[in-house]
């Protein structure tokens, strides 16, 4: 869903949303499709693959309580860290 209160992605972070998408929750590791979550709204290239509850479950997703997110010991930033070097493995 593109949010009215930001720029609409340019063709190179389109690429590289399509890309964050394919991969595996960064934070249970579900298979793809994932969603892109940014860190901050609309800086597309510090997105990061999240299945549907780790993003958005009202339990585990990090716009809830983050309790798998807790379990596992990771914070966004954590994540970035492991998307940038799988990205960068491929």
């Amino acid at each position: 869903m593109h949010s009215k209160n930001k720029a609409k992605p340019t063709t190179a972070e389109r690429a590289h949303i399509e890309r964050i998408k394919g991969m595996p929750c960064g934070v249970c590791g579900a298979g793809g499709p994932s969603e892109a979550h940014e860190l901050r709204q609309g800086e597309w290239f510090t997105s990061v693959p999240l299945c549907p509850d780790c993003h958005r479950g009202a339990h585990n997703g990090i716009h809830g309580q983050k309790r798998i997110w807790d379990v596992m010991r990771l914070d966004e930033l954590a994540v970035l860290n492991n998307t940038v070097a799988a990205l960068c493995a491929r």
